[in-house]
């Protein structure tokens, strides 16, 4: 059964410099003076204080946000110009990398080495991908029956309100920030209450890259206040959020708190034997631990909310009369680690079959068919992304298209890229991140027609 490591490091260690809202380019206090602690996963223990952004902060950004937008230069620089500051914003992320790193690790329990590894890469090549598309935005000349010259002009959407999850801070900051910079757009964004630290950060390095004050505005605070204040505003043109509420890494992968995360797992019955032995031997090996501890491949869970929620949610297969294969507990005597937990006998209509449960928790299920595989894994409200493990082609081809899912991946998984669109059917969303797709959000397209006279042809 694994056990927890730890290197001794504590947040203290760890240097907080910015807790207040950025708006308008600065630094300030909340309106109501209010603020909110900031808890370190790994110990139960307040890291720093946040200033608590509530609907009188957000109507100070929004309005900062349309300045920006109406009368600024950011949406009326030449694109080429607005991609030097995204690609200086990306240079200044990679030189505070460890910093950054560091602070995902203490706010969200995430692995200080995938970060500096991992997110932070990829966050500044997200920005490089999008700075590249800046330029290449253009509409079409399009061919009218009459006497009329027609075309299509691509505009930026405007104010753009971004609500972020907090299992992928950082990743989840620039793919909605990135795109809606290229498009011209100016912005306000509420990180997740539990994870504010790395995107105040990032605020002051987008200062430091020179983009214009009032086009990113970033206010910490609570869902019911905030983000609904965000949600409803009048002023604000668009809005976009996250909702949060192979085999192994991808139920494991930062400590299931992922989207996509496997958390059903369905087996053919001539290798489910063998599978079964398999996994539960490697997630007996998997190293649970500090986020610091290089050796340590799950951190502990965000807050106590979530590590409480995912408890229940074990609870609850167990009730519901799914065998527990290993796992199922805590670990250590602070923080919110929980082991990587493996159920088998799953059916399909036990809650940890049919919910988001956001945690290292994993169901198993026997299939004898394609088609009984097919059926199981659409039986669910969520459609964001399934793999599929197979050498046939006929497989993959008939898996990939029958399976009510936005990506598939075939003897893959966790296989992003920056053009590859993403996001999900049914109750996992609308509307796509990555890829052009994302660019298109954030644009609108404006009609043309002027008439054509004493023209020797249409």
């Amino acid at each position: 059964m694994p056990e927890l490591t730890n290197n001794g490091r504590d947040s203290s260690s760890v240097t907080v410099k910015f807790t207040k809202l950025f708006i308008n380019g600065d630094f300030l206090d909340s309106v109501s003076g209010k603020t909110f602690e900031t808890i370190d996963p790994r110990t139960g223990e307040v890291i720093t204080r946040i200033s608590e952004g509530t609907k009188e902060d957000i109507d100070i950004a929004v309005k900062a946000a349309r300045h920006a937008f109406d009368f600024g230069p950011w949406p009326r620089l030449p694109p080429s110009e607005r991609a030097k500051m995204m690609m200086k914003w990306a240079e200044l992320i990679d030189e505070n990398s460890e910093e950054v790193a560091a602070l995902d690790a203490i706010d969200a329990g995430k692995l200080y080495h995938m970060c500096k590894a991992v997110d932070i890469p990829t966050a500044s090549n997200t920005l490089r991908y999008y700075a590249g598309a800046a330029d290449k935005i253009h509409g079409e000349v399009l061919k009218m029956s009459g006497q009329f010259h027609a075309y299509t002009l691509m505009e930026p959407i405007g104010v753009v309100g971004h609500i972020i999850p907090w299992n992928f801070p950082t990743t989840m900051f620039f793919l909605k920030v990135s795109p809606s910079l290229a498009a011209g757009c100016t912005m306000i964004l509420k990180p997740a209450e539990q994870t504010p630290l790395s995107a105040l950060f990032y605020a002051h390095l987008a200062k430091l890259a020179g983009v214009p004050d009032g086009v990113i505005n970033v206010v910490p605070g609570f869902g019911p206040t905030a983000g609904a204040a965000i949600s409803s505003h009048m002023d604000i043109d668009k809005v976009s959020f996250t909702a949060t509420d192979l085999a192994l890494l991808g139920i494991l992968f930062n400590k299931g708190e992922v989207c996509v995360a496997s958390s059903r797992v369905f087996v053919q019955e001539g290798i489910y034997e063998e599978f079964e032995k398999k996994l539960v031997e490697k997630a007996k090996a998997w190293v649970v631990g500090d986020p610091f501890d290089p050796k340590s491949q799950q951190g502990p869970q965000v807050d106590k909310n979530q590590f409480e929620k995912v408890l229940s949610y074990i609870e609850h297969g167990k009730r519901q009369g799914a065998t527990l294969l290993t796992g199922g507990k805590t670990l250590g005597n602070k923080g919110y680690y929980i082991q990587p937990t493996i159920f088998s006998n799953v059916k399909e209509d036990m809650l940890i079959a049919q919910d988001e449960i956001f945690g290292p928790v994993m169901a198993l299920k026997k299939f004898k068919t394609i088609e009984e595989a097919i059926k199981s894994a659409n039986s669910t409200r969520y459609g964001l992304a399934a793999g599929v493990v197979t050498k046939n082609i006929d497989t993959a081809n008939t898996m990939s298209r029958s399976i009510r899912a936005g990506t598939i991946w075939i003897n893959c998984y966790f296989a992003f890229g920056d053009d590859v669109p993403f996001g999900g059917y049914k109750m996992s969303g609308f509307g796509k991140d990555s890829g052009l797709d994302a660019l298109f959000k954030y644009l609108q397209v404006k009609s043309v027609v002027t008439p054509i006279y004493n023209s020797p042809w249409l």
